[in-house]
């Protein structure tokens, strides 16, 4: 079972990454589809912007286009090269003015966007008469010649549109036409979190069901575990409660055979002895069986007979009662409270304390320490020992049903593991509360709380 569910998990976590990819690439695919749209929408707001800046400034458009001419016409002359042209087009005078004009633009069109922008010269290129094209400036875009805007850099910036504009002069008996084309980059300032921001729902959506696939691939593999453990602790308690009914059906077997026997019936000592060890074994199964049953109850179905009980006294009866039984352990009381009563199921009780104390003796204690204290209007009842101790990891299974403290792969002490579960339910059913305090090698020390 176990290389079952390991495979499972190993497939489920397979398919987990499968569909948190598949979520990741449909969500990268709306981020690509909503910038491709950002970008158009941009384009077409800006498209009422123009690039010969005729709604800004009709007197700069005229003193731009004689700049022009007056450049062909000295360059037709010879008196310009072509790098001087590129550079006084490029160094004009009206750069700042038309980036001002155009900035306030958008600032009054487009106030939802922060934009930067720069219109690079593509070409410069003269025609005369019926001569070839004498291309005197022809490049691909370049920041560096910027002809109006702030931006520093194209690499994140993306074009709005490229303009063509011709103009035709004639000097000196000689006609010329002249083209240029510009183009226009625009940035816009976070246009990033505005992509987020529109895709706020999709995120939200992507993100929730990530988490939901998650949690309920947690909660399978936590309920697959628990189920194994379940599995695990029912095969473990049929094989313990197997082993604990062949003993006495064993010794139950073998004397029955013995008073068989002839002899042993007509001898009263010997056929009185087999029928008190019938007896004896018939009790003990009988407990067996009453010990699984009480414990198949939550502390809510128990029904207590509860009683005024003095809790020195009662406790000392089971110190006495005890000892009887285990004359070997040494067992001390150490009661800092007197005559305090109790409202108390005396059987239930008794047999919970019981079963700590012979749960010390199993597990190799041979000094017992019981002490009695009142803490914030509770009695508190201590029982330490000095048997083997409890690791920090076992201590909150102590009180699970069926388990049992075990060392390796191997449960060294014998029994149903129902004792501590029991003795959980019985204090719960008094509306108290216990709790272990344990190191391995040094002991264990159990405090029960319960109401004055």
């Amino acid at each position: 079972m176990k290389q079952r569910i390991n495979l499972l998990i190993a497939f489920s976590v397979i398919a987990l990454i499968v569909l948190s990819s598949v979520q990741c690439y449909l969500v990268k695919t709306t981020y690509d589809y909503k910038v491709a749209q950002f970008h158009t929408q941009i384009k077409n707001e800006i498209a009422a912007i123009t690039n010969n800046y005729s709604d800004i400034d009709l007197a700069l458009v005229a003193k731009k286009e004689t700049l022009y001419k007056k450049l062909s016409e000295q360059y037709i002359l010879g008196k310009n090269s072509k790098t001087d042209i590129k550079n006084e087009i490029l160094q004009n005078e009206y750069r700042r003015i038309i980036t001002a004009g155009i900035q306030r633009k958008f600032q009054k069109d487009l106030p939802k966007f922060k934009i930067d922008f720069a219109i690079v010269l593509n070409k410069f290129i003269l025609y005369q008469n019926t001569k070839k094209a004498d291309t005197i400036f022809s490049e691909k875009p370049f920041i560096q010649n910027k002809l109006y805007g702030n931006l520093a850099s194209l690499n994140h910036a993306f074009l709005v549109r490229n303009y063509v504009g011709t103009t035709n002069g004639s000097f000196e008996n000689q006609e010329y036409k002249l083209l240029t084309e510009n183009s226009m980059y625009v940035s816009v300032i976070d246009w990033e979190m505005i992509i987020l921001r529109r895709m706020t729902l999709v995120l939200i959506l992507s993100l929730l069901s990530i988490l939901t696939l998650i949690t309920l691939f947690i909660i399978a593999i936590k309920a697959l575990i628990k189920q194994k453990k379940v599995s695990d602790v029912k095969t473990d308690f049929i094989n313990n409660i197997t082993h604990e009914l062949k003993t006495p059906l064993a010794t139950l077997g073998i004397s029955t055979k013995i008073l068989e026997q002839k002899t042993i019936r007509e001898n009263d000592e010997n056929f009185n002895a087999i029928v008190n060890t019938i007896s004896r074994q018939n009790h003990r199964l009988q407990s067996l069986i009453d010990q699984v049953l009480a414990n198949s109850m939550a502390e809510n179905e128990i029904e207590l007979q509860k009683e005024k009980v003095n809790t020195e006294y009662f406790l000392t009866s089971i110190v006495e009662d005890f000892k009887i039984g285990y004359p070997n352990i040494s067992i001390e009381t150490d009661f800092e409270t007197q005559k305090t009563i109790l409202v108390l199921d005396k059987f239930h009780l008794t047999t919970a304390i019981l079963n700590v104390l012979e749960n010390a003796v199993k597990y190799g204690s041979k000094h017992i320490l019981i002490k009695t204290k009142s803490i914030d209007n509770q009695f508190s009842i201590s029982i330490e020992d000095d048997g083997i101790g409890i690791s920090k990891d076992k201590q909150n299974l102590l009180f699970e049903k069926f388990y049992r403290v075990q060392q390796g792969n191997l449960h060294n002490v014998k029994g149903l593991g129902l004792g501590l579960y029991y003795v959980n339910q019985i204090i719960k059913a008094h509306q108290g509360s216990i709790n272990v305090i344990s190191d391995l090698g040094k002991g264990a020390q159990f405090t029960i709380l319960l109401k004055i």
